[in-house]
């Protein structure tokens, strides 16, 4: 079987799942075009991204004139079509929370990626995120494409669902993906309950080398790491002021924030601010294997999250036999228990996340090893790419 795949930017380093899935589809015996908007010109840190970089079509790459030509093409060949497609333009745009000629943007895009889905004769298109990509996507098939299909991670979806017309691409969609339970609920709330079976739960998983290091043992350090981009919702600004708690109670420990992001300066601003140097550092993005070994060289990951979908690295660092402190957020409390894997804590509560803290520094090493143990078997049960990856297929040739 021969798909595609559209995602608005690929590779991204925050987007390794993407990845994940597609390498365990083709493993599987299904042919992957693999299709981005943007992301051609970026700086890959790993060699598997360089790799994927390569292997992808880049919408934008070439500039308006090639778009203008597909349009003119799909306005020749098929008319009515086009002007099906100008009508969904119109109905996408009209409330949505970018001006209008941006989604005739979208319409272009969707007239160059049919293009190429005819070329490789394309059977079906999946778009990761249910945002411009989904709506691309929903374009395609309205110009004559395939079947499509989107997968929703959150929580961007489901904080602007009605601003990026979330019901009218569920309802157009062949099925959508869910990556929890959770997130599941929130597309349930967009459609009525008798479209409710088109919405499948799929994880986002993880490959088998995640699962066959030998165990590294827990680290003797006191240090704690958070990986993720320095945004608002992944709640950096919290865990500086619960950092600065453990400081001022005489707690010796090092955090260390892997990754970059629009909030960095603000987070290092306070860091300085509360005379927190010495205890705290940025890497600034780093590649894949690099996130591994500084997850593997500390005691827990901490992820603070205001709102979340479910976060990969939580099932990395799991993977990888550490111990998790983070929120009761989204689809986070299906796969962490706490008091088994780690510690959940309300989000936005410094104190209590300065007590998880404080608790992890303080276990014993053979509490964090056995927590750690915990933590990798319920990962590799429920995370497995490869399982996960079968279950697209599965839909995919249903």
């Amino acid at each position: 079987m021969r798909i595609a795949y559209l995602v608005n930017h690929y590779p991204a380093v925050s987007h390794s799942f993407i990845r994940r899935e597609i390498l365990s589809l083709e493993r599987q015996g299904i042919e992957v075009l693999r299709i981005s908007l943007r992301g051609w010109d970026d700086a890959q840190p790993s060699e598997e991204d360089r790799l994927e970089s390569a292997r992808t079509n880049y919408v934008l790459k070439a500039g308006l004139i090639p778009l203008l030509v597909g349009f003119l093409r799909i306005g020749v060949a098929a008319p009515l079509r086009l002007v099906k497609a100008l009508r969904l333009v119109w109905t996408m745009g009209r409330r949505a929370e970018r001006p209008f000629p941006v989604h005739f943007i979208y319409l272009l895009e969707a007239c160059q990626i049919l293009h190429w889905l005819r070329a490789a004769k394309s059977e079906h298109l999946h778009a990761h995120f249910g945002t411009n990509s989904a709506e691309v996507a929903m374009l395609v098939h309205e110009l004559g494409g395939p079947p499509w299909s989107f997968t929703a991670h959150g929580p961007e979806e489901f904080d602007k669902a009605k601003f990026i017309g979330l019901p009218e691409k569920i309802m157009r969609a062949r099925f959508v993906v869910a990556i929890s339970s959770f997130g599941r609920s929130q597309l349930y709330r967009q459609i009525g309950h008798q479209h409710w079976d088109k919405i499948q739960v799929v994880h986002c998983g993880l490959e088998p080398a995640f699962f066959a290091d030998e165990p590294a043992p827990s680290p003797a350090n006191r240090r704690l790491i958070c990986v993720g981009r320095l945004a608002e919702q992944k709640g950096q600004l919290l865990l500086i002021e619960a950092a600065r708690r453990l400081r001022d109670n005489g707690t010796q420990f090092e955090l260390v924030l892997a990754g970059d992001g629009e909030m960095r300066e603000e987070i290092e601003t306070l860091i300085k601010t509360y005379d927190l140097t010495p205890h705290v550092r940025i890497t600034g993005w780093i590649g894949s294997e690099q996130v591994r070994e500084e997850i593997a060289a500390s005691r827990a990951l901490v992820l603070p999250s205001f709102a979340e979908g479910l976060p990969v690295v939580i099932m990395e660092a799991m993977a990888l036999r550490r111990p998790v402190i983070t929120t009761y957020v989204a689809g986070i409390p299906e796969l962490v228990e706490p008091g088994h894997h780690g510690w959940l804590v309300p989000a936005g509560d410094v104190l209590a996340l300065a007590g998880a803290m404080q608790a992890c520094l303080d276990a014993p090493p053979g509490e964090i090893e056995a927590m750690g143990a915990a933590a990798h078997a319920r990962v590799k049960a429920r995370h497995d790419v490869d399982v996960e990856a079968d279950k697209l297929a599965k839909l995919f040739r249903r």
